[in-house]
């Protein structure tokens, strides 16, 4: 028995060793700290300033019918041009209608003395508004002049539109004139110091003598033929430089010692001159290299060959830079019936672009100071430069068309060519032939009534030749 229980023991205890010798699946808990990176989106709400350029249309402008009475651009085919393009932009409908100066005139005085008339804007030379005014039909325009200060017109120019007066009665809207063209050959012979764009009349005579000298030949030029403007160069440029006026001083002191110059300087002007007309033809066969004549009787030298030619500011005198400048005014009748729409055409006229039209499409300068863009021909821009230095000048002294002679205006331009004649040509006393001539120039005035023009005073009835 013992010895059962003995064994019963020993294989308790041999099970009990297995069992522990088993593999045993055991639960632990182990906290292992993990670093990781989480990407967490959060809305953030934030202002930005964006320069955001907002272009805004100015409120439409329409400043109704405007009727323009023109003496200017009056052929068919610059008048198309007025209304197709040079007033085609204009907030409003404009009726052009192109006249003659005397149909101008009739028109505008017959409807002086009713209290609306038919007609907003007028456009004609300056000789035409000393007669409207005398019968009080003008609008007193300073208001708009006064809006125009930055417009770039010459003061000279502003003045004349006062018609003597202290008040604005035209604006100068375009403008044609004569000038000097030299041939690019001549200046290693201008006198020494002589600035090309402010030349004295001394300047041109010894410019003259000195190519005389050098080249043997007369290379001045004028056109003193029968069909040349030689009576422009005589009214308008050197009687106004050398005296201050046209008619006052004719013959005055300073008229003898003007044409003593004129005879000193003529022994360097090409002999042909009295043969001449265009001076353009003479520039392009080198007959003259230094050459005076209006703008459209230049411009064919310009164009054909722009880089043999310059051209000039006319040459200033004693008195100052006198001048003939053909100058086309816009003015208001007093009883337009769209005032405003007037005064917006007359303010649209003067824009850049329009100047510049009407440069390109009827032949007129700027009034005002204009950039000339690279489309426009160089022939063209070189005389409109020259002509802006010219009016543009501190000693600019225009020297109007004459007016107030009527029919008989081409009897003036023969008492100027028949002085130069008998002074210069033929060899007459200087004193005797002003004594002459001005009787005739007296009796001329003293029967068409006119008064003194610009740059001589006003005066009360007939001007006067002292």
């Amino acid at each position: 028995m013992k010895k059962y229980t003995s064994l019963l023991m020993l294989g308790a205890l041999l099970i009990g060793l297995l069992a522990a010798c088993q593999p045993q699946t055991v639960t632990v808990e182990v906290t292992v700290p993990v670093e990781k990176t989480v990407e967490v989106t959060v809305p953030v709400e934030k202002t930005v300033e964006v320069p955001v350029e907002v272009t805004v249309e100015p409120e439409a402008v329409d400043y109704g019918e405007v009727v323009i009475f023109s003496t200017q651009a009056v052929p068919v085919e610059e008048a198309e041009k007025m209304r197709g393009i040079v007033l085609a932009d204009f907030q409003g409908h404009a009726e052009f209608v192109p006249l003659e100066q005397a149909s101008l005139i009739d028109r505008v005085l017959a409807e002086a003395g009713s209290s609306e008339g038919s007609v907003d804007v007028l456009i004609d030379l300056h000789g035409t508004y000393p007669t409207l005014l005398q019968s009080d039909a003008l609008m007193d325009i300073s208001d708009l002049a006064a809006e125009l200060t930055d417009a770039g017109i010459p003061e000279a120019f502003m003045e004349l539109g006062k018609l003597g007066t202290d008040k604005q009665y035209y604006i100068p809207v375009m403008q044609a004139t004569y000038i000097f063209a030299a041939n690019k050959a001549a200046l290693e012979y201008l006198p020494d110091g002589a600035d090309i764009d402010a030349l004295t009349w001394e300047d041109v005579r010894d410019w003259g003598k000195n190519i005389a000298e050098a080249t043997g030949d007369k290379k001045l030029g004028f056109p003193a033929g029968d069909g040349g403007l030689m009576h422009r160069f005589l009214e308008g440029y050197i009687y106004p430089s050398y005296t201050g006026g046209m008619v006052t001083g004719f013959r005055s002191d300073d008229a003898v010692a003007m044409w003593e110059f004129v005879n000193d300087m003529w022994q360097y002007v090409n002999p042909q001159a009295t043969t001449y007309s265009f001076m353009q033809e003479q520039l392009l066969s080198e007959e003259v290299w230094v050459a005076f004549d209006h703008t459209a009787r230049l411009i064919e030298a310009f164009k054909q060959r722009p880089d043999d030619f310059i051209a000039l500011p006319a040459p200033t005198g004693p008195k100052g830079l006198g001048f003939m400048p053909v100058i086309v005014g816009a003015a208001i009748p007093k009883n337009a019936p769209n005032p405003d729409g007037a005064k917006a055409m007359i303010k649209y006229m003067l824009q850049d672009e329009t100047q510049i039209h009407i440069l390109r499409e009827i032949g007129f300068f700027p009034a005002t100071d204009v950039d000339f863009p690279g489309f426009i021909p160089f022939g063209v821009r070189a005389e409109g430069e020259a002509v802006a230095k010219q009016a543009a000048s501190p000693n600019a002294l225009p020297a109007l068309l004459p007016v107030g002679l009527g029919a008989r205006g081409g009897e003036i331009n023969k008492i100027y060519r028949d002085a130069f004649r008998r002074i210069v040509l033929e060899g007459e006393d200087i004193s005797t032939v002003l004594q002459e001539e001005g009787d005739n120039l007296q009796t001329l005035l003293e029967e068409t009534g006119a008064p003194c023009w610009p740059p001589d005073p006003p005066s009360d009835g007939p001007c006067q030749v002292p």
